[in-house]
């Protein structure tokens, strides 16, 4: 009897404050790291693309492409890897491996067990050890955010998203479109925030009140648009 493939998600995350590799979330099944076998043109997507409660890989009815890796320089210069994600019945199914550089992806459909494959998608969701506390912050300061999304709308402005990057692991950076995502060519101003060792709910608490307590456009940085 063949026996149903495991789905495991492993997050990698470079040495702090290294140039060098990037957040990754792969994908292994029975153990083999199946992107590596297939791909080595760049890394896996970041978590917060793929998990979360909303995540890309949690499976329905209705057919889902999902990028599970991209190339350093970029998909249109030397590809990616996605996989067609459904669930039937008591499976999930991973078909339809495309690379839009390569004519083909040497990999397999595969079929899961719906309940291993749920809930190792949700483990990994809500799996934050190891988190820096900078990239924790980010994430609890962009929900807060999004939750209260007219907060910002007194300044004319609307959340892009808050960023914690490894090579800069004291700080998030906090991007907002100004007047909109609409006018985007007028500005696109960003604010960088220094992280300590405090609790990272009582600085999301600190950084909340700021952003919306102070205009971001007096001290954000101009870094897109045109004006």
């Amino acid at each position: 009897m063949t026996t149903e493939p495991r789905l495991s998600l492993r997050i990698v995350v470079p040495p702090l404050g290294s140039r060098q590799g990037a957040v990754e979330c792969r994908p292994i099944i029975n153990g083999r790291d199946i992107l590596a076998e297939v791909f080595d043109e760049g890394p896996a997507d970041d978590p917060r693309y793929l998990l979360g409660p909303n995540a890309p890989l949690h499976a329905t009815d209705t057919p889902r492409e999902v990028r599970l890796a991209e190339a350093e320089c970029t998909e249109g210069c030397c590809g990616a890897v996605y996989v067609t994600l459904r669930r039937e019945g008591q499976h999930v199914i991973w078909s339809g491996w495309r690379n839009p550089d390569e004519d083909d992806v040497d990999l397999p459909e595969l079929r899961f067990d719906v309940n291993q494959y749920e809930a190792e998608v949700h483990r990994a969701s809500t799996d934050h050890s190891w988190e820096w506390p900078a990239r924790t912050v980010a994430r609890l300061l962009e929900e807060r955010l999004r939750e209260h999304a007219g907060s910002l709308t007194t300044w004319e402005c609307e959340l892009g998203a808050v960023s914690a990057w490894h090579w800069e692991p004291d700080q998030i950076n906090v991007f907002l479109f100004h007047p909109g995502r609409s006018a985007i060519r007028e500005g696109r101003p960003w604010q960088n925030f220094p992280i300590s060792g405090d609790d990272p709910a009582d600085q999301v608490e600190r950084l909340e009140a700021r952003l919306t307590a102070e205009d971001p456009r007096e001290v954000a940085e101009v870094c897109g648009g045109s004006a």
